[in-house]
């Protein structure tokens, strides 16, 4: 992720520490960025325990500010474990993680990292995780819908979505989603590892472009 945003986007990158507690010099025009990887062993579940990590109260107070807040895989994960988003992952619906590329259908571009994408455009980006089943109740999920919260919905190459595109078991083949005020967006799949060519991928970049759009309009 830091390689992406700092040598592929050519953008300012401070890593932080998640036994940070302050991010004092960021403004809502910058992102924060969970990514992916494991936190604590995934005990007790994916993200329950770095949910608590000194970091996350300013990164919540952060996105109650209006600050952009990105989680990928694990910090989707994180995400919401914390609140920042509803829903939670549960295991892969085979019970076996699972790594391999898949397609994704963009539902909105209402959303800082799908801005520069199309309605219904298909983008192949690979997965690796053992918890990425999202779900959530019956009227959480008609609020998304609804709301047009629902970023990113797992799909064949063609674009349709079906039971067996869906690699995982998510409810209603959901792969990323966003909050309400739209700052908070989290997603299973990981872009950055397709972002430059020399991966035979550019798919995931058009996402970091987008976020790179909406700063420059916030800023």
């Amino acid at each position: 992720m830091m390689h992406v945003i700092g040598q592929v986007m050519q953008q300012e990158v401070t890593k932080l520490w998640h036994k940070d507690k302050s991010l004092a010099g960021f403004d809502t025009g910058d992102c924060i960025v969970l990514p992916g990887g494991f936190s604590y062993g995934d005990y007790l579940r994916a993200g329950a325990i770095a949910r608590f990590s000194p970091i996350m109260q300013a990164v919540i107070d952060f996105a109650n500010s209006g600050g952009y807040v990105w989680g990928i895989c694990n910090g989707f994960q994180i995400l919401c474990e914390s609140g920042l988003l509803p829903g939670v992952l549960l295991r892969n619906q085979n019970q076996q993680f699972i790594c391999k590329n898949v397609f994704l259908r963009v539902e909105t571009t209402h959303s800082p990292i799908t801005s520069h994408t199309t309605p219904g455009q298909v983008l192949k980006i690979p997965i690796a995780h053992a918890e990425g089943r999202y779900h959530t109740d019956e009227a959480t999920l008609r609020q998304l819908i609804d709301n047009d919260q629902v970023l990113f919905r797992y799909c064949t190459p063609q674009g349709e979505v079906t039971e067996a595109a869906n690699p995982n078991g998510a409810l209603d083949h959901i792969a990323g989603i966003c909050n309400a005020q739209r700052n908070v967006f989290g997603m299973m799949p990981h872009p950055e590892r397709c972002s430059e060519g020399a991966l035979g991928n550019t798919d995931g970049k058009v996402l970091f472009e987008s976020l790179l759009q909406a700063s420059a309009v916030t800023l």
